[in-house]
């Protein structure tokens, strides 16, 4: 072999790692520029303390885990990592496998994935007014209450109090009961104040004035107020309003001995068994109508904003699987189904164990990604609750650029989310590369 053809393929080879060198080299610059300097730096000024000047060694470090309100973002960071990839993944998976079949199933899959177009920011101004407390304007609660209220309907009355010199005096736990025992063929008045007309419940008329019946205990329970003025107190004038639906107990020696409800003119009746009992107006009739449920607040603030999460990722979670379940051979479910399994078995035993390469893949990808969120949180979380809300990412910005900004801090925070991401990088690294040298 001549010297020539020795050194030849040599030669080439240097050309080529030259050239690749050459395309390469922009790339490593920016890598350079916008992904080592910046994590080098950030290393080298956690060591320092605020001002930057003086070194502290690993004083912010041990900060990290003395501070509560650090401690409370690590917590959060770590329910987040817990619930929000594998809801994910799992709604992603049900919907992939649901929506095989049925012919409209594309366009189910456009309107999951949708929320993929719209920002964390925007996403974070709809679930606020989604969450909002109250009911007509926070569609959470709005459902939330319609379903309450038609098991356990909310009193018309939850203002309604004695006037003053009614017969009626505080019983205590937000009943009301009369001043002395009733008689029977004596009609009752009670009268009630502090309900607007537009409350009253539908149905509701002019109050009547309720007639003696012999053997019986008759009255009236009505809104002793006439609007524009007038009237006397403690009597029924004619334009006053019943309380329709109001329940009346008779209480004798501590026990109910009979009920009634009132008319829709607020008139009532009782057997003799009321004759000589105190009328009660038990609390129930002034039950506060139901607010909904705090979604915001410190207990499920955190739940809240991974269901927005959720709504964003189900659809990236969705696709991915629903091109990985294309794949699966056809004929491996069609032999399976013969064999006598049913959908159950057919999902649990070959579906899923088919997918679970994929799965893992978009599970990792969600736990990265969770591990950064910031946005959602910031945006849904009130300030009041935000440091029930916190999660790392959350606490590095506010604590490297809050109003007393510790930059020294800030870069331990740093530099601790990124130890915390780099394994779950790696699992990912490695199963892919498993995956391109099968």
């Amino acid at each position: 072999m001549t010297a020539s053809a020795a050194h030849g393929p040599s030669a080439e080879a240097r050309r080529r790692r030259l050239v690749a060198a050459a395309f390469l080299l922009p790339a490593l610059v920016l890598l350079g520029a916008l992904v080592v300097q910046p994590i080098g730096y950030s290393l080298y000024r956690s060591f320092f303390d605020r001002s930057g000047d003086v070194f502290v060694g690993g004083d912010n470090y041990r900060e990290i885990f003395a501070d509560d309100g650090i401690r409370t973002a690590l917590k959060n960071t770590a329910v987040w990592v817990v619930l929000a990839p594998a809801t994910a993944t799992a709604l992603g998976l049900i919907f992939a496998v649901l929506t095989e079949r049925v012919r409209w199933g594309t366009a189910f899959k456009l309107l999951v994935f949708m929320p993929m177009a719209i920002s964390m920011l925007a996403a974070g101004i709809i679930f606020r007014l989604v969450y909002d407390h109250d009911p007509g304007r926070g569609v959470a609660n709005a459902v939330w209450v319609g379903v309450h209220d038609t098991f356990a309907q909310s009193s018309a009355f939850p203002k309604a109090r004695p006037g003053r010199d009614s017969p009626l005096t505080d019983a205590g736990g937000g009943a009301f009961v009369t001043r002395e025992p009733v008689r029977a063929g004596v009609p009752v008045l009670l009268p009630l104040v502090g309900v607007a007309p537009e409350s009253l419940p539908g149905g509701t008329r002019t109050a009547g004035t309720a007639a003696a019946v012999p053997g019986e205990v008759t009255g009236t329970v009505w809104q002793d107020f006439t609007r524009g003025g007038g009237g006397a107190t403690n009597v029924v004038d004619p334009s006053e309003q019943g309380f329709a639906g109001m329940r009346i107990e008779a209480v004798r020696d501590g026990r109910v001995v009979d009920t009634a409800t009132a008319r829709a003119d607020g008139t009532f009746t009782l057997s003799a068994k009321a004759d000589g009992a105190l009328l009660r107006l038990p609390a129930m009739n002034f039950r506060e109508a139901y607010g909904g449920v705090q979604w915001l607040g410190p207990a499920l603030v955190t739940p809240a904003v991974i269901g927005a999460y959720v709504w964003m990722w189900a659809g990236f979670a969705m696709v991915l699987i629903g091109a990985g379940l294309a794949a699966v051979p056809r004929e491996l479910l069609e032999a399976a189904r013969v064999d006598g399994a049913n959908e159950w078995q057919v999902f649990r035993r070959i579906t899923v164990p088919l997918l679970a390469p994929l799965l893992a893949v978009v599970l990792v990808t969600l736990v990265i990604n969770v591990m950064k969120i910031f946005d959602l949180v910031f945006v849904i979380a009130p300030g009041a609750v935000q440091d029930d809300a916190n999660v790392l990412a959350l606490q590095l910005y506010r604590t490297s650029f809050g109003t007393d900004a510790d930059p020294g801090l800030g870069s331990a925070i740093a530099v601790l989310l990124l130890v915390l991401v780099i394994p779950v990088m790696l699992v990912n690294i490695r199963r892919l590369r498993k995956e391109g040298a099968r």
